[in-house]
C-alpha cells in the first residue's frame, strides 16, 4: 500500500514539473538553508521557530550577541581604564546569561579576567 502511494505521489510531482508549477518559486536556484536546532530543547523548538519567523530573538541569544559585540569592541580599545570598564560590563552580561539558564555551573559561560585582557593588549601594542 505504501509503495503504491509513493508511486502516485511521484507521478503527481512529475506532472506538476511538466506543467511548470515549480518554476519561479521563491528561493529558486539557491541552496536550501537548513537550520540546526539541535542545541534547542525539543519542547522549545516550535516556540523558538515562531519567534524567529516574527523576527524576535530569545533573550539568551540576544545577550550572547551583545557579549560578542562587546568583546569585539574590547579588542580595539587601547585605553587601559576603558578596557577594564568594558571587561566589567562583559562579565555582568555573562553573569546575567548564566543566571537566565537552568544548566549546570560547569556548562556556564566563563567570565573574562582583566589581567589576561591587559596582557593581550600589551602584546598587541608591542
Amino acid at each position: 500500500m505504501i509503495f503504491g502511494l509513493q508511486k502516485i505521489i511521484e507521478q503527481k510531482i512529475k506532472e506538476a514539473q511538466a506543467r511548470g508549477d515549480f518554476d519561479n518559486l521563491p528561493g529558486s536556484g539557491r541552496p536550501v538553508e537548513i537550520e540546526d536546532d539541535s542545541g534547542v530543547p525539543e519542547d522549545l523548538r516550535l516556540a523558538y521557530k515562531i519567534l524567529k519567523n516574527a523576527n524576535c530573538v530569545p533573550p539568551e541569544i540576544q545577550l550572547k550577541k551583545e557579549i560578542r559585540q562587546m568583546e569585539d569592541m574590547l579588542e580595539n580599545m587601547s585605553d587601559e581604564k576603558e578596557s577594564y570598564l568594558q571587561v566589567k560590563r562583559i562579565n555582568f552580561k555573562i553573569m546575567q546569561l548564566n543566571m537566565m539558564r537552568k544548566t549546570s555551573p560547569l556548562l556556564e559561560d566563563t567570565e573574562i579576567y582583566y589581567k589576561k585582557v591587559a596582557e593581550k593588549l600589551k602584546k598587541k601594542k608591542g
